[in-house]
């Protein structure tokens, strides 16, 4: 099992190479691509490749007492630790906001290159693409799965305003 000093240095070292440039849609299910690039620590000179799809279902005005409670559909063990570790957090008044997340049509590969060239490669290829839904995330190996919920946190962030917004001018909250 993870500690909270786990949880922090995976945040800590989470980096958003590549946002996506649409945002969660108010009244329906939003997905995105992402690709989260980690060293191993057992591989040297190699890095891991993850690939896979977030799901962000309609989001809801949620209490952070039921955050632990979020469908977690994919995700292992250690993310559902962090999920617990989350609620108690006074400072993530964000989470205040919440909906399922489900990951899907993971793979994941590995390679004997250096990281900046991969990260560099994969982002000019996202560029190149141009879809809005795409992410480029470098992460931390061991915690890939917190990295992974830390970029969903943030993207809820981002989202949140236009949300809520929408739900104002609607006479819903």
């Amino acid at each position: 099992m993870m500690k909270a000093d786990d949880y922090n240095y995976a945040m800590e070292n989470t980096r958003v190479v590549h946002a996506p440039s649409n945002a969660i849609e108010t009244y329906g299910q939003t997905s995105f691509r992402f690709r989260l690039v980690t060293e191993p620590m057992d591989e040297i000179g190699s890095v891991r490749i993850r690939k896979g799809m977030i799901h962000a279902e309609r989001p809801r005005i949620l209490a952070p007492q039921y955050i632990s409670k979020l469908l977690l559909d994919g995700f292992g063990e250690r993310a559902r630790d962090f999920a617990g570790w989350m609620e108690d957090q006074k400072d993530f008044h964000i989470l205040r906001y919440g909906f399922s997340l489900r990951k899907t049509d993971l793979s994941e590969s590995l390679l004997r290159e250096p990281k900046e060239e991969v990260l560099g490669r994969l982002e000019q290829e996202i560029r190149r693409n141009d879809d809005p839904m795409d992410a480029l995330i470098e992460g931390i190996d061991d915690a890939w799965e917190v990295c992974l919920m830390k970029f969903t946190m943030d993207l809820i962030q981002r989202s949140a305003g236009g949300n809520m917004a929408e739900w104002k001018r609607r006479g819903l909250i």
